[in-house]
This record gives structure tokens, C-alpha cells and sequence, in this order.
């Protein structure tokens, strides 16, 4: 037992005597060195023969090579000093690119040794690169209504070398309006990005010139630079402006048609879309618009047709300038004309070939004119000739007539189509000319493709048109003969809001009359593009096409809507003034701002031009609206006696034909605080919910109040009456008391008095007071009887004549003379009673 566990243990330390032999051979013949790149050719590496122990002499008996592992030799041995050089330049970047420790392998055998050494060479990186930026101009682009603090992505910049020599660190110099930040990576590299630290404004500055500057850690430090231009888009934020407040020019009324009359000119410090001025005609009348054109690109406005001083000596437009966004200028434009001498000579063609066919004779006749001026004298003594034509000649006929014939045969192939030009002249000083042009076609095969007459067209057609209407002619015409020169006209494909053009338009093929097939919505297509075809009837048949643009007119079929105050449609259908609340100040003066009404219109042009105006309100004269800003101001310093509450009903109507309008009602509290609103608010809700509840639960009351209403109306009806009978009455009976010498009273119309019972009744009636309360169904009336007149007796005496009493006559009858009373005695006292009486009545009534 013993000697066996001797013996193992004697074989484990053999064997760990072989594995440290092993390890010790293994680590003393591999040799490790180091060598900065880029180091010339022929460079010292590390003194093998030294570190292995070779005998110099014996190495190139040896046999000793360097052998690299890879096709290129990077080092070699030096056969004299046994040193390891560098057999070429190494460059670190392009060998290990993407790896952090670069380690190049070779190994030394030694052929008659019969053995082999492997080395490691660490190639040291150097800091031989520059940081360096993929693009060394960077573009960016970005609005001026851009807010401060926005951030832009940099490129990141890119140094082949490694650790300290790599990139370290960015910098940014060049402009105040912007920073720069640098965030690290998840893998540890830095990402510049540039911050916006200032608002910009593209009328101060369009561009701006940055410079992005990246550095690394080496000694020296090398850095790259890359610049950066910012391009700062425009916000329309200017209108544009035209160069005069009025343009003003006199023209005499002979200058010829296109000619240039005046060009109006508006500038727009903005760019691009919104610095591109378009101009149109706002205001002008259906003559001018006749006479004048407006170029939309140049401003020029062009004489359309021949002025005539007789017709109109005066023109005023007005021109707006509009840019892209949506702002605009107007200005007026006033055009004069001065009379001068305007009558050339016309030119009519009475009769006309449009087509000859090339074998027509000599002396074919082409075309009759006639020729006149209104002139008389020698101004009217005119002139004919043709301009450099030898294949026709004129000749004259009767007074004032000419004929256009052939002067020879027609040959095709040489010439196709004249243009003759017959020019007159009269005699004036300076002489007037007019000349007029004769197309003639010269017919052949079909060689020719219809030609438009115009290279576009385009219509305008009013919204909520009628299906069917008629939008416009194209016309296209072909140079060749018969069934070669007969065109027909189709609609080209398209497409309108997903649908097909087809279900929009149609075109008439023999006329080229173009139709709406439906009713359109300016507020949904406001402009429709098409093509249509022209094709004539040769085989094979040619044809072509033309673009046509269908501008959409709006028309005022929106009414305008009010967006606030937001609840103003709502309480008004409710009944409620006081869903939304503005609070003006008791002690605010004339013009304070008060609240805003602000409505928009789905139309486009003056018929979304919208004005205010107040219709109702409270207190006339205490509020004011702005006619088109919607403003509610106060008109005055409010007072003591206004109420606390104001009502008001704003009015506002765009300037379509006609005119559709909207109402806003505005509810305003007079308050000096926010309490005081409060209050106030509280009160009204209470009184409301108090009024609910009186009309819920008090019919009765209702009625009472209404019953009261109508007898104190027909009361004071009554009073007024009664008034003017006593004063009547009053002057009758000074006569007769003047009459009556003896003293007494001579016979007294019965409608002169009123009896003490209607006195009385009417007392009770007037006297009444009345008392209701809101917590009963209930009412009572109480009338007072504390009166004179119930200590007079309801009759006179017996023997006394009984005067008819006022209530006893029919309402509206006519008076009849009085008839004569019975000459007796009457009771005076009774009577003077009455009058007292009548008198307390209308002294009660004058009080009340």
C-alpha cells in the first residue's frame, strides 16, 4: 500500500516537470514589440538575435528568415546586427481600421536549427489624421417662425485614428443665433447638435454662416472644419405695398390697342411664395373691363380695344396685389382720355375665300371689300393698296368696293396659305391707316393637325350654377380641305375630388361647346383643369389638344357665423341674455373696450367682407360697435341710472348681393368688481328661478295682473276723457251763468254732467289698490270710499230737472244740439256739489 501511493505520487511530479518544460519552451520562443506607425522603411523593430540568443556570425549560415503571416511583408531581419526593421511603411488606419489593439504576426525560422520563434508586433497608432466631416458644407434649412431652443442633427465627424489621438471634442463659431450641444452615444461618441439660442427673422438675415469645428487629443492637436449655411425660410409676415397711394395717367384716345397704359407696382419684403405679388382687378366697371386688361404677373395694365373719347373720357379701377399667403394691398387707379383726331379708315370684308383650291384660274376673285371713313374732306379720301403680294392685285369696283383677285396660278407646294394685307389710307395730316388681313388656305391632302385658336383657355363660372350651362367655346381649325378639315373635339381623362371628369364636364364634340354637368361648390373645387382634344377626319387622323382652366366664382351662399361670444346663437334661441357675461366698469369712460364679436365667412371676396352694427340693445347711445373690426366700446361714460344689466344684439352682415347677416346677443354687467358681477349674477338667477316658479305654480296671478293692467288703462282713458268734457263744460256754463242774471240756472244739456253714481263708480274704479302676493293663488282688490262724493245725494231734488248722467250716452254717438230744459228753478247747491266733486276726481288723477 505504501509503495504504490510512493510511485503515484512520483509520477505526478514527472508529469508536472513535463507541462512547466512545456510552458517555459512555449513563452521563450514567442517575443513580443511595439513600433509606431508610419515609421520609415528599414526602421528598428526589436533586437531578435539578443533575445533569443542566437550567435550573430552563425546567422546567415543558418538560415534565418522572417516569414509574415499574410501576403505582404511588413518586416524583415537584418543579416549583420540581427535587429527586426520594418520592411515597408505601416500604416495603422489601413490595416486595422475598425480594431482597437493592431497586432501584426511573423515568425523567425532558423533552417538549420530546425527550429521556429513566433513574433507579435504592436503597430502604435500616431496622430497622422485629422478629424474630418463627410461634407464639408452643410445645408440647412429653416423658418423664421421657428422658436428658440429647436435642435438640428450635425453630422458627425470621423478621425481614423484611436484613443487620444481620436476625436475629442466639437466647436461652433460664426453667429449669435446659434449654440451648440454635443450628446454622447450609448457607445460613447458624441453627436453635435445645433440649438437655435435666438429667434430669427428672415428680413434682417436670410442666410447664416456657421463654422462647425471638430479637434482631437493629439499632440499637436489637428482638427477639421466644416461650414454650415442656414437658409431661413420666409413666414408671411409683410403685405405687400404698392410703390404710389394713386396712380393717375392721360392718354389720348388713339393709342393703339396693347399698348402699355400704366404699370402699377407693389413690393413684398417676403420671399419666395409669399414675397410673389399677383395682381387683379377689385372694383371696375363693366366698360372698363372691356377696355382694360391687367397683367397678373407684371402689373401692366393694356388697352384691350380703341379708346373713344366720345364714349368715355374717364376710367377709374381699383387694383389690389395679393401674395401668396393671403395679404394684399389696393390701390386706385385713374385713367383719362384726350380727344384726338381717331377716325382711320374701315376696312369691311363683304365677301371672303377662306380656302382656294391651287388649279383656280387667274382672275378668281378672293374677296370683295369695302372701304370707309368717317372723316370727311380729305380725311375721308382714302387710299388701297397691297402690301408685297404678286400673286393677288386689287381692283376697284364700285364706290368704295375693291375685289382681292389671283394675279397667277396657285401652286401648293410652294405656298400653302396667304396672308393678304389690303392697307387704307386717307388724306389727312398726319395720315390715318388701317390695314386688314385676308387668310387663304390653299387645299391639298391631310397633312395638317387642327390648331387651336388660342394656346389656353379658361372661363369663369359662378358657384350653384344650373346643370347643363353652358361654360365656354373651344375652337380649333385644320389648314387642309373637306373631311381632312372637319374636327371633332372629346374630353380628355381626369379626375375631380376622386371622381371622374367626366361626371363634372362634358364637351360637345361638333361645336366644342364646353358644359357643366353638375352644380358646383366654390367653398369644395375652386378651379377645375382639363384637356380637349381636337381630331380632324383624315385617314389617319390627326389631332391635338389645348389645357382649358375652369375658375369657380364664389357666390354668397354662406351666411356668416359667429364664433364668439360661442354661446350667443344658443341663448338667443333660449331667451336667455345672459349665457355668456362681459363685465364693463361704472367708471370706464368713453371708448373703453368692452367685449369683441368675432364672425367668419365661408364665402371668399366681399361676400365674406363682413361689418357690424349693433341692432338692440338696453340702453340706447351707452355702447358702440366697431363697423368692421366687431369691437363693442362704450359710447359713454356710463351712469348712475343705467341699469346694472345691458342686453345687446349685434348685427352682422357680409357685402354679398344680397346681403345675408347673423345676429350675437352680448350680455354686460355695469360693475366696478368682480363681487359686484357676482352679485349681480346671483340676483338674476334668483329672479329667474323666482319668475319659473311664479309661472309654474301663479296662472291666477297672471290673470289678476292682466285684468289690473286693462282697468287702469281704460281708467286713464276715462280721465283723459272726462278732462276735456269738464273743460268744455266748463266754459259752456260761464256763458250761461253769465246769461242767467237773475241767478238761476236755465236748462242744461243732460250731457254736460255726470250723475254721482257713474262719479261714484268711477271713483271706485280709479281709487283701487291692489295686492298680490307670490306664495298665494289668491289676489285682492281694495278701493278706497273715503270721497266727497258719497255725501252727495245720487239725484237732485224731485222738483228739479235730473240731468242725463255721462255713462248713460253711447260711446262714440254724436252730440246732438242741447235741447232746451224747463225753465225752473234748479237746485244749485246739489250742482255745485257735482263739480267739487268732478274737480277731487281730476285732481286725484293729475296726482296719480
Amino acid at each position: 500500500m505504501c509503495a504504490a501511493g510512493r510511485r503515484w505520487g512520483r509520477r505526478q511530479r514527472v508529469l508536472l516537470w513535463g507541462v512547466l518544460l512545456a510552458a517555459w519552451e512555449a513563452a521563450w520562443g514567442q517575443l513580443r514589440y511595439s513600433v509606431p506607425e508610419e515609421m520609415p522603411k528599414g526602421s528598428f523593430v526589436g533586437d531578435v538575435a539578443n533575445d533569443l540568443g542566437l550567435q550573430l556570425p552563425a546567422l546567415p549560415d543558418s538560415g534565418v528568415q522572417v516569414v509574415s503571416v499574410g501576403r505582404t511583408q511588413y518586416f524583415s531581419l537584418h543579416g549583420k546586427t540581427g535587429h527586426l526593421v520594418t520592411a515597408e511603411r505601416i500604416d495603422r488606419e489601413q490595416l486595422c481600421r475598425l480594431v482597437e489593439q493592431c497586432v501584426l504576426r511573423c515568425e523567425l525560422i532558423v533552417e538549420g536549427e530546425m527550429k521556429f520563434y513566433k513574433i507579435e508586433v504592436e503597430v502604435t497608432d500616431i496622430n497622422d489624421n485629422a478629424p474630418s466631416f463627410r461634407e464639408a458644407q452643410i445645408e440647412l434649412r429653416t423658418s423664421e417662425t421657428t422658436a428658440p431652443g429647436s435642435r438640428f442633427p450635425l453630422a458627425e465627424a470621423h478621425d481614423p485614428d484611436s484613443g487620444q489621438n481620436s476625436l475629442q471634442s466639437y466647436e461652433l463659431s460664426g453667429d449669435e443665433h446659434f449654440s451648440l450641444a454635443v450628446q454622447t452615444g450609448p457607445g460613447g461618441d458624441q453627436r453635435p447638435e445645433l440649438v437655435l439660442a435666438k429667434a430669427l427673422d428672415r428680413e434682417e438675415a436670410a442666410f447664416h454662416e456657421l463654422v462647425l469645428r471638430a479637434s482631437d487629443g493629439g499632440e499637436p492637436s489637428r482638427t477639421g472644419t466644416a461650414r454650415i449655411r442656414v437658409t431661413v425660410l420666409d413666414a408671411n409676415d409683410n403685405a405687400p405695398v404698392f410703390s404710389q397711394a394713386e396712380y393717375t395717367v392721360r392718354v389720348p384716345e388713339d393709342v393703339p390697342v396693347g399698348s402699355t397704359l400704366v404699370t402699377v407696382t407693389a413690393t413684398d419684403a417676403d420671399e419666395g411664395l409669399n414675397g410673389q405679388v399677383r395682381y387683379s382687378l377689385k372694383k371696375v366697371s363693366d366698360m372698363a373691363s372691356d377696355i382694360f386688361r391687367l397683367n397678373a404677373e407684371t402689373g401692366e395694365i393694356t388697352l384691350l380695344r380703341s379708346l373713344d373719347f366720345e364714349e368715355g373720357n374717364y376710367y377709374e379701377l381699383e387694383v389690389q396685389a395679393h401674395d401668396g399667403g393671403g395679404l394684399f394691398d389696393t390701390v386706385k387707379v385713374t385713367i383719362s382720355v384726350t380727344d384726338v383726331n381717331d377716325n382711320v379708315p374701315e376696312i369691311s370684308v363683304r365677301s371672303a375665300l377662306t380656302e382656294i383650291s391651287e388649279d383656280a384660274p387667274t382672275g378668281t376673285v378672293v374677296a370683295l371689300l369695302h372701304v370707309h371713313d368717317r372723316d370727311s374732306g380729305a380725311n375721308g379720301e382714302v387710299r388701297c393698296s397691297l402690301d408685297g403680294s404678286v400673286s393677288f392685285h386689287l381692283e376697284k369696283s364700285l364706290e368704295g368696293y375693291y375685289r382681292v383677285v389671283t394675279a397667277r396660278e396657285l401652286d401648293r407646294e410652294q405656298e400653302w396659305e396667304y396672308n393678304v394685307t389690303v392697307r387704307a389710307a386717307d388724306g389727312g395730316r398726319p395720315s390715318l391707316q388701317s390695314s386688314r388681313v385676308l387668310c387663304l388656305r390653299v387645299l391639298d391632302v391631310n397633312d395638317n393637325a387642327p390648331v387651336f385658336l388660342q394656346e389656353r383657355y379658361s372661363a369663369r363660372l359662378r358657384e350653384n350654377n344650373v346643370a347643363g350651362a353652358l361654360v365656354l367655346r373651344v375652337r380649333a381649325t385644320d389648314s387642309d380641305w373637306g373631311e381632312n378639315a372637319r374636327v371633332r373635339y372629346r374630353l380628355g381623362e381626369g379626375g375631380v375630388r376622386g371622381s371622374a371628369l367626366s361626371s363634372y364636364v362634358s364637351v360637345q364634340a361638333e361645336t366644342g361647346a364646353l358644359y357643366a354637368l353638375r352644380s358646383f361648390d366654390y367653398e369644395q373645387v375652386r378651379e377645375v383643369g382639363l384637356w380637349v382634344w381636337a381630331e380632324d377626319g383624315g385617314s389617319p387622323a390627326l389631332s391635338s389638344n389645348v389645357s382649358v382652366r375652369l375658375v369657380i366664382v364664389d357666390e354668397n351662399d354662406n351666411a356668416p357665423q359667429v364664433l364668439y361670444p360661442p354661446a350667443a346663437a344658443a341663448a338667443a334661441a333660449s331667451g336667455s341674455g345672459w349665457a355668456g357675461v362681459e363685465l364693463a366698469a361704472r367708471s370706464s369712460e368713453a371708448g373703453a373696450l368692452v367685449a369683441k364679436v368675432v364672425a367668419v365667412d365661408a364665402d371668399a371676396g366681399q361676400n365674406a367682407w363682413l361689418s357690424y352694427e349693433l341692432a338692440k340693445a338696453t340702453e340706447p347711445g351707452l355702447f358702440r360697435v366697431g363697423l368692421h373690426s366687431g369691437e363693442v366700446r362704450t359710447a359713454r361714460s356710463p351712469l348712475a341710472r343705467d341699469a346694472a344689466r345691458q342686453s345687446l344684439v349685434v348685427l352682422v352682415k357680409d357685402h354679398g348681393r344680397p346681403a345675408l347677416s347673423a345676429t350675437a346677443t352680448l350680455s354686460v354687467v355695469l360693475a366696478d368688481s368682480v363681487a359686484e358681477l357676482l352679485a349681480e349674477l346671483g340676483s338674476a338667477a334668483r329672479a329667474e328661478a323666482e319668475a319659473g316658479a311664479a309661472e309654474a305654480g301663479g296662472s291666477l296671478t297672471r290673470w289678476l295682473v292682466l285684468a289690473v293692467a286693462a282697468v287702469s288703462c281704460l281708467f286713464v282713458a276715462f280721465l283723459l276723457l272726462l278732462l276735456a268734457l269738464r273743460l268744455r263744460r266748463w266754459r259752456r256754463s260761464q256763458q250761461q251763468l253769465l246769461a242767467a242774471a237773475s241767478g238761476a240756472l236755465r236748462g242744461v244739456p243732460a250731457t254736460h254732467f255726470v250723475g254721482i253714481d257713474g262719479v261714484r263708480a268711477f271713483l271706485h274704479s280709479y281709487s283701487h289698490d291692489v295686492s298680490l302676493t307670490d306664495d298665494s293663488r289668491k289676489s285682492h282688490l281694495r278701493f278706497s270710499t273715503d270721497s266727497c262724493c258719497h255725501t252727495l245725494p245720487a239725484r237732485p231734488p224731485p222738483d228739479e230737472p235730473a240731468p242725463l248722467l255721462g255713462d248713460q250716452e253711447p260711446a262714440g254717438a254724436p252730440q246732438a244740439d242741447p235741447a232746451p230744459l224747463p225753465q225752473v228753478q234748479p237746485n244749485k247747491d246739489w250742482y255745485k256739489k257735482l263739480c267739487r266733486c268732478r274737480e277731487e276726481i281730476v285732481l286725484r288723477g293729475l296726482n296719480k
